[in-house]
Order: C-alpha cells, then sequence, then structure tokens
C-alpha cells in the first residue's frame, strides 16, 4: 500500500471531524462546560451534536459489520477487549473531571490548534504530557517483570 494511499483516509476523516468540531461548537470550551453543567445553567445543545454522532456512529458500525475488510487498511483495528477493570474506569472519571474542568477534550483541542493555537497551546501540552507519564507508567510492571525473567 502506497504512503498517500496510507495517509490520505486518516487525514481526509481527520480533517471532517476537525470541521464537525468546531462547527458544533465542541471546541468552545464555555459552551462545553455550559452543557456539563447540568445542576445550574445547563446548555442541552450539544446533545443534538452527541446524538448526531451516535447516529453516524451505528451506520459506520452496520457498514463495517457488512464489510470483509476496510477499503484502506489490512484488516480492522478493533479492541480486542470488553471488560471493566479498575484503570479504565478510574481513567474515565480523571477524562470526565479534566473535560469538566477545562470545557475541552483531545479532539476539540486538537481541532483548535488550528483556529487558536496560543488559547490551547497549554491544554495541548499537558495534554501530551499526561500521556507520556500514563504511557511510562503503564509499561513499569513489563519493565519490572522482564527483568525478574
Amino acid at each position: 500500500m502506497s504512503l498517500a494511499r496510507k495517509l490520505l483516509p486518516p487525514l481526509v476523516s481527520g480533517t471532517l471531524f476537525g470541521a464537525g468540531l468546531t462547527v458544533s461548537g465542541m471546541t468552545d470550551p464555555a459552551r462545553v462546560r455550559g452543557f456539563l453543567d447540568v445542576f445550574g445553567a445547563w446548555d442541552p445543545t450539544l446533545v443534538f451534536v452527541m446524538g448526531a454522532a451516535v447516529l453516524v456512529m451505528a451506520v459506520a458500525w452496520r457498514i463495517r459489520q457488512r464489510m470483509g475488510t476496510p477499503a484502506f487498511a489490512e484488516r480492522f483495528s478493533l479492541p480486542d477487549r470488553n471488560d471493566l477493570d479498575v484503570r479504565l474506569i478510574s481513567g474515565s472519571i480523571l477524562f470526565g473531571i479534566g473535560w469538566g474542568i477545562a470545557g475541552l477534550c483531545p479532539g476539540p483541542a486538537v481541532a483548535s490548534l488550528a483556529l487558536s493555537p496560543l488559547s490551547v497551546l497549554p491544554f495541548v501540552l499537558a495534554m501530551l504530557a499526561g500521556m507520556a507519564v500514563q504511557q511510562f507508567v503503564s509499561l513499569m510492571p513489563r519493565r519490572r517483570q522482564t527483568v525478574q525473567e
């Protein structure tokens, strides 16, 4: 598979995703915090964005079930676990707390880099640092296990 054929689909889909996040208002931290503030001055308009996202994904999953192989890759890359563990639940809670405080999550933050990079750059740098720390910590037990073997 050529490099252009490999990179073009994620570039196009990422651009569409970022444009959708921007047009829908998901890159506006005040609007997102207003949506998450269900006991205060709740702004329910983002419910329609989430509903549209669920609808699009439902259609995409149905299409994927009918496809034998993906159009631009050798195989589908799908999660192979469906259980809940402490790491997943605690990570989800931390993600939600961070989203509520900052009004941004990774997708809208990266999309915002195109429009207002200086205002979102601290968030993106902190996010990347957090991802690096998580990666380092998740590899620690494997390193100990490798040393003991």
